[in-house]
């Protein structure tokens, strides 16, 4: 007896589908990508009101052929990730907000860092996992964009620089350096953030 395995569409399958009229194909493609797109939003602009609104409208652009998807340069997902980079950055403009300041003491320039990173260094796992999800999108609200940009994708995305430097429309150096700060950065915050230690108990 022959067991009858079934695999999923891919992506450009079904974009194929929905622009052939297809609402079930369109569906597909918002189930399987709304969860991380939506998370890389509410992290980068840590509203969920702005997130669900760059969401739908980073789909609306998909489904109305406004948003045009080359599956010969890269990932669907990557590709809605910077369509949604884009989208937050005009938000941000339209607010008239500010860049976070770095840290005392930090470069903010483009140059070669002393200690980067390498590509398989140890993520911030371990410290994400002991915070908060409201302490951790506290401390990369104070990041500078570019670093927050390149911090989430690589530590709660796991994208590789090159995928990161597609998305960011930035050389694979520069997310070397940016990441290099903006993880030196994040601990630090989320160190601040973290209650003291109590001190000891002295016996007698």
């Amino acid at each position: 007896m022959t067991t009858m395995t079934t695999t999923e569409p891919l992506d450009t399958e079904l974009l194929q589908r929905m622009h052939a009229g297809r609402a079930d194909a369109f569906t597909a493609l918002y189930r399987r990508h709304q969860g991380p797109l939506f998370r890389y939003a509410l992290m980068r602009c840590g509203s969920s009101d702005t997130a669900a609104d760059v969401v739908q409208e980073a789909f609306m652009g998909l489904l109305t052929g406004r948003l045009h998807f080359d599956p010969l340069r890269g990932q669907l997902q990557h590709f809605l990730f910077g369509v949604a980079r884009k989208l937050i950055l005009k938000v941000e403009e339209g607010r008239g907000r500010h860049v976070a300041l770095p840290d005392p003491g930090e470069d903010d320039g483009e140059g070669v860092e002393r200690d980067l990173p390498c590509e398989g260094a140890e993520p911030l796992a371990r410290l994400l996992g002991n915070e908060t999800a409201e302490e951790v999108r506290r401390a990369l609200a104070q990041l500078a964009p570019h670093y927050r940009d390149v911090v989430i994708l690589f530590e709660l995305h796991e994208l590789s620089y090159l995928e990161i430097a597609a998305i960011c429309q930035v050389d694979i150096g520069t997310v070397r350096s940016r990441l290099s700060r903006g993880r030196a950065a994040l601990a630090r915050r989320l160190q601040a953030h973290a209650p003291a230690a109590r001190p000891p108990c002295l016996t007698h």
